[in-house]
């Protein structure tokens, strides 16, 4: 599997595409190959604003949606039963989806249906969702620092609109830690997309 990290962070997008095919072929388990694409990713954002490029970012961004495409199909069947629904996005002024995306992939492979708002999300977005919606559990993504002030809005929203009891709140993102899910308001923090399903899935009871 380290071939497929290695691969996504050389940014080789054919390589990317026939390593995963033929894992998969292979009969090997889609979500460790989910992993290991996660893990190629995880690198590329390590370097972020210092060795690699913004343009390098969104074509390893481009090579993982790719990749998604050809595992989804495996992913979704993986599943063995519904854990039920939740919502996420980024937040307002954030545009940054890698580290959603890759969230959403792996609560669908684990049997949640996800509702996604897309970037720059909003607070009255998310209010409408839980309304429309009404899932237990909804998740904030924000890369940057500037995004600390949208989620801690967007939590206020939430709780003004009398709905802040029927939902759990995971923050996820590079600048999420302790001291920054007490001001927001949140629930827990992740900034490790695995660790934000186990968590999740013991809210709702699927752990």
């Amino acid at each position: 599997m380290n071939e497929i990290s290695e691969a996504i962070t050389e940014l080789e997008e054919e390589k990317v595409l026939k390593l995963v095919k033929e894992k998969l072929d292979a009969g090997e388990d889609p979500i460790s190959i989910l992993e290991a694409c996660r893990l190629g990713m995880a690198e590329i954002g390590k370097g972020s604003g210092d060795t690699i490029f913004l343009t390098d970012l969104i074509m390893a961004g481009e090579i993982f949606n790719e990749a998604m495409e050809i595992l989804m199909p495996k992913l979704a069947g993986s599943a063995t039963k519904s854990l039920g629904k939740v919502v996420i996005g980024t937040v307002e002024g954030d545009i940054h989806n890698i580290g959603k995306d890759i969230a959403i992939n792996f609560l669908k492979a684990e049997g949640f249906e996800v509702i996604d708002l897309g970037v720059d999300v909003p607070a009255q977005k998310f209010v409408d969702a839980i309304k429309e919606h009404n899932p237990p559990v909804v998740g904030m993504s924000g890369l940057l620092t500037l995004s600390i002030e949208p989620m801690k809005r967007s939590v206020e929203a939430i709780v003004a609109a009398n709905l802040r009891d029927k939902v759990k709140v995971i923050l996820g993102g590079e600048r999420t830690d302790d001291e920054v899910c007490k001001h927001v308001g949140a629930d827990a923090w992740v900034n490790d997309a695995i660790d934000g399903v186990k968590i999740i899935k013991n809210w709702v009871g699927g752990a």
